[in-house]
């Protein structure tokens, strides 16, 4: 069976939740999630042992809360969060962010708790 190539639109997709921290997933590469979230608010100190973490901001503007600085993102800007590196994303106003992480891996990472959840499909 043959597919045909459809591109992903990624306002499209932002426009189909309002949601804030709740991840949507919206494409896989290799063992890989592409993901899209809605921020607004102070997240939670958190660390990703076993990965890397992309954030890309898309609009609006994220702080990563680093130990050691503050990272400030706005529209086309991303960072790389190294894992094992403590941190915490702020938004002062909503903000859409995609993010690349292997398939899994949770969105608080060794913080657990009740923020923690598995993203949705879109």
């Amino acid at each position: 069976m043959t597919h045909s190539p459809v591109p992903v639109n990624i306002a499209d997709k932002l426009s189909q939740f309002s949601d804030l921290w709740s991840q949507k997933k919206i494409a896989d590469v290799n063992d890989y999630e592409v993901k899209l979230a809605k921020l607004e608010g102070e997240f939670v100190w958190h660390t990703h042992e076993d990965t890397d973490e992309l954030f890309l901001v898309i609009s609006g503007r994220l702080t990563l809360q680093l130990r050691d600085g503050d990272v400030v993102l706005g529209p086309g800007e991303l960072f790389v969060v190294p894992r094992g590196v403590e941190h915490c994303p702020v938004a002062d106003e909503e903000t859409a962010i995609l993010l690349l992480e292997p398939t899994g891996t949770l969105n608080t990472g060794d913080a657990g708790g009740p923020r923690s959840k598995t993203p949705e499909t879109l």
